[in-house]
């Protein structure tokens, strides 16, 4: 893994090596993805009003926080404000599966307590996105500069004493901290009765572990250079899959008062649907277009993420395809002629055509078990469906 503290330089910067064409970037199209939106019009509003929940919830929350932070010291305003800026926006995935978790359970569709409680998700998910582009030395996030390089920049801009490099590491480690303290207290402070949300903190707490422990699997995994399909997807499961539907599901369900059987029926849907997700999202780190994206092309190829995609190539790779793949794999200076030796790699072995295979076995496991699910109200079954389009379809 490169080092966090020294931030990247792309060989075409330096002029060393030549820009490719466009023929040279060329590679197959993902598997089809419908021209229209993958929610249907009336999917899509219901999805914009609970984002517009979401962020109405996120900003009384936070603004809440700021205004202690701001009691203890002024110069603590640029954590809240931070926060503010990084959780504004987004797909709110997590929350959505949340809200559609308790819809499906007969949770009351109007409830703003439950908007509190599904907007909560989306202050974990800030933890661990912080956490990850730390650990992964990752320069961008969503178009802007990561966490850690907004706090170095923030002491190379006030001429502050030290390594500005160190003050960005700590500074984003803490800010990751805050945003997982902040989505405990947001949830336990929703204001639903203590019956429905004590069930509700078991399926939380053990959400948290899980990602902490496939935040650490996955450290393993780039460390010990295992590139085996059986580990890539247990780092796919517990890093992602299980905390981004699978879980988000269990605590609204929870919330309101779901039985075992159907939050059974929730991880038969969301686990294998989690993995499709978070493959899609392999894909995208390597063949996306970072205009959509909000990363640099190829730039899990430059970290040397052992991702399924990259586990799949190697297994079905010639010697001769192994030995190009590494020479620039995990290369922090890796240039776009590079990416597209290891994205025509990745091709040529049917590594992504595998991989999309699964994608698309997954989402049909998940559909099947949608269409058995029992649950009360009809309007989330379809509002599920469409989220798994969402998931799994997207191209950033």
């Amino acid at each position: 893994m490169p080092d966090p503290t020294q931030p990247r330089r792309d060989h075409a910067d330096t002029g060393a090596v030549p820009e490719p064409t466009a023929g040279d970037l060329a590679v197959p199209p993902m598997s089809p993805i419908p021209s229209m939106s993958p929610l249907t019009p009336g999917a899509e509003a219901g999805l914009a009003a609970l984002r517009a929940g979401v962020d109405r919830a996120l900003e009384v929350f936070l603004a809440e926080r700021a205004a202690e932070l701001d009691d203890v010291d002024a110069e603590l305003g640029i954590q809240g404000d931070l926060v503010a800026e990084f959780v504004a926006g987004g797909k709110r995935l997590r929350p959505a599966f949340a809200y559609w978790g308790w819809r499906g359970a007969g949770g009351d569709p109007d409830d703003p307590r439950m908007m509190v409680a599904a907007a909560s998700l989306e202050l974990l998910q800030a933890a661990a996105i912080v956490h990850d582009d730390l650990m992964d030395a990752s320069d961008t996030r969503r178009g802007r500069p990561s966490i850690h390089r907004q706090f170095a920049a923030l002491h190379r801009d006030r001429g502050w004493e030290g390594a500005g490099e160190r003050f960005g590491l700590g500074g984003a480690l803490l800010l990751g901290d805050l945003c997982l303290c902040w989505s405990d207290e947001m949830l336990r402070k929703c204001g639903l009765p203590p019956e429905r949300l004590l069930p509700a903190l078991g399926y939380f707490d053990t959400m948290r572990t899980e990602v902490m422990a496939g935040q650490y699997l996955d450290l393993v995994t780039q460390s010990a250079a295992d590139t085996t399909m059986a580990r890539a997807m247990r780092v796919v499961r517990y890093k992602s899959a299980k905390y981004t539907i699978e879980r988000p599901l269990h605590l609204g369900g929870a919330l309101a008062g779901a039985g075992e059987d159907l939050l059974a029926v929730y991880s038969a849907y969301g686990l294998p649907l989690g993995e499709a997700f978070q493959l899609r999202d392999d894909v995208l780190g390597v063949f996306g277009d970072p205009a959509v994206t909000g990363k640099p092309a190829g730039d899990d190829l430059r970290e040397g993420k052992r991702t399924a995609l990259v586990a799949k190539a190697l297994e079905t790779a010639t010697p001769a395809q192994v030995e190009r793949f590494q020479r620039w794999f995990g290369d922090p200076e890796l240039d776009s002629r590079g990416v597209a030796e290891l994205r025509e790699i990745i091709v040529s072995t049917g590594a992504l055509a595998a991989v999309e295979r699964l994608i698309t076995d997954l989402t049909a496991q998940a559909s099947q078990a949608l269409d058995k699910a029992p649950l009360t109200a009809d309007d989330a079954r379809t509002a599920l469906a469409g989220l798994a389009r969402a998931a799994t379809q997207r191209t950033g």
